[in-house]
């Protein structure tokens, strides 16, 4: 079984960085997506950045230039560094990867981890 847990999120002011993490627990051979999710209460999660098995990245617009996702193999951990972060950037932000393999011809399935508060104030 495959587990996410962020950690990571916390209070800043205005301009300031933070760096969340998501440590990946199970077996992934393969996958179409990790993603990083930030939810307001009485909005729809959205994705805030992705990275594919490739390395292919993609950002929200509201956070280019400012927001950073990769990834550690060895460590099964991935990262969004966010520099410049401003109240609107205000959420829960979760991790998730998205059809996910434990073995090379087995099903995909997709998971999600609980998620971490990231609070900015101005």
């Amino acid at each position: 079984q495959v587990h996410l847990v962020e950690s990571g999120g916390g209070s800043v002011q205005a301009g300031g960085s933070l760096r969340l993490s998501c440590a990946v627990s199970g077996t992934i051979v393969s996958f179409e997506s990790m993603r990083w999710h930030r939810q307001t209460p009485g909005s729809p999660r959205v994705v805030v950045a992705f990275i594919t098995e490739d390395g292919g990245l993609a950002y929200a617009e509201s956070v280019k230039g400012r927001f950073t996702i990769s990834r550690d193999n060895v460590k099964n951990t991935i990262y969004l560094q966010m520099n410049s972060l401003k109240p609107e950037d205000t959420g829960v932000y979760s991790c998730a990867i998205l059809g996910a393999r434990a073995t090379v011809s087995g099903p995909r399935s997709d998971y999600r981890g609980q998620g971490t508060q990231v609070t900015v104030s101005s």
